[in-house]
């Protein structure tokens, strides 16, 4: 912070110096430069979102908040696994959530596994396991080998049910920020 360094900086200061990189930080509400948040604007056809490593979501399109209802939510609510295990409304918009919760959950166990002592990442996880006896359970033993990084099913305000498939691109690897498309299917 005294060289004011940006995380790539600072990230090439680490491995200078000790030959390692700082530890992830999962808790981060960084925000995402203007020409990111243009190209999210610019994709009109697909609801896109950028999330950090916590799935917080920090930046998103006119389609996804659409879809998921990010400008109308608190930022702390803007949280992808809070919002699948711990917003029953939300929960009911998602027609194959039993087939889909538990595959985000083991994406979320992979992220988690890149800070697994992070304050913020461990205080989430308790809080979900607090709301939501599924979290509790399948989190003990969700496979790492059968995730999802988005939803592939959800139900829009009107109640039409959408597919999609999505992608994920990396926007920051020092930030852990994803950006993550979404495509009708």
């Amino acid at each position: 912070k005294a060289f004011k360094l940006d995380d790539a900086e600072c990230g090439h200061l680490f491995l200078l110096a000790h030959r390692r990189p700082p530890p992830a930080e999962a808790y981060q509400w960084p925000s995402v430069g203007p020409l990111i948040q243009s190209l999210l604007d610019d994709l009109v056809a697909r609801p896109a979102y950028v999330a950090n490593l916590r799935w917080d979501v920090v930046a998103w399109n006119a389609g996804a908040s659409d879809l998921f209802g990010f400008t109308d939510r608190e930022p702390l609510a803007r949280n992808i696994m809070r919002l699948v295990f711990a917003d029953p409304a939300f929960r009911r918009r998602l027609p194959h959530w039993r087939d889909e919760a538990p595959k985000l959950l083991a994406q979320f166990r992979y992220d988690l596994a890149s800070a697994p002592d992070d304050p913020a990442m461990l205080a989430l996880v308790d809080e979900l396991k607090s709301l939501s006896p599924d979290f509790r359970q399948w989190f003990q033993g969700a496979s790492m080998e059968n995730y999802a990084r988005g939803i592939g099913a959800i139900r829009d305000l009107g109640g039409a049910q959408r597919g999609f498939v999505h992608e994920v691109l990396i926007v920051d690897e020092y930030r852990h920020l994803k950006m993550v498309v979404y495509f009708r299917q």
